[in-house]
């Protein structure tokens, strides 16, 4: 059994993340004028949906109330993600919609099925930077606007260990390098929360109740991690 972590030391290791492992992006004085409601699109997996958590505590929905705590009206958060799907799933299904018009944040977090199932890095690559160019086009061709996640590490989780081969924390770590270079290479904001979800320890209130996924309280530390860099975004300059 794992022992609880300190209230203390998840601090400090929250607080090496938000120093330590924050994003490429810069804002550039480049801003949205949220004159109206901002529209958010999330794209991944069970990460993103949040599996096993009500629907308001996944993270693109704790996005959304954050914003509006902060006066910036959201009009739509839409999702596209399902539990188990890889980048070709997510390819396959944003291909199949018919979009409308454009958003104003597009957040993309996807990878850690192609990992579980033995998929190749190189079919990843391939398929996240086709991924990574709809999103930025969903944008506007605005890079600024669109956000990728990091893989979080299921191996921390009760039901995740049991799947850890040992070199699975590695592997994780080799497919979010590719989602890193890719995102850095388009200027894209990169966010590594995969720090926060193995700095857990036993605190299991950070995980769902399937003992796989990760609770509400997990999804909130991301945004709180990527919150002040958002609000750059769609904050209007003084």
């Amino acid at each position: 059994m794992r022992t609880f972590l300190p209230t203390l030391f998840f601090a400090l290791i929250m607080t090496a993340c938000l120093t330590d492992s924050k994003s490429i992006f810069e804002s550039e004085n480049q801003f949205l004028h949220p004159s109206d409601s901002l529209r958010i699109l999330a794209l991944g997996d069970s990460y993103t949906i949040g599996q096993s958590v009500a629907e308001q505590e996944n993270w693109p929905n704790q996005l959304s109330d954050s914003l509006q705590q902060n006066l910036i009206p959201v009009k739509e958060t839409h999702i596209i993600a399902r539990t188990g799907w890889t980048t070709g799933n997510l390819l396959s299904a944003v291909n199949s919609q018919s979009f409308d018009d454009v958003y104003d944040l597009v957040g993309l977090l996807i990878g850690v099925n192609n990992q579980f199932q033995g998929r190749s890095l190189s079919e990843y690559e391939e398929q996240f930077r086709e991924l990574l160019d709809i999103a930025i086009a969903l944008a506007d061709s605005q890079v600024h606007r669109v956000f990728v996640l990091s893989i979080p590490d299921y191996t921390v989780t009760p039901v995740g260990s049991q799947f850890n081969r040992g070199s699975t924390p590695q592997q994780i770590d080799a497919f979010n390098a590719v989602n890193r270079r890719l995102s850095e290479e388009r200027l894209v904001p990169y966010y590594d929360i995969t720090p926060l979800s193995r700095s857990i320890g036993g605190q299991y209130d950070f995980v769902a109740s399937d003992g796989l996924h990760f609770s509400g309280k997990m999804y909130a530390t991301w945004i709180a991690f990527i919150l002040p860099d958002i609000l750059s975004i769609v904050l209007p300059s003084p």
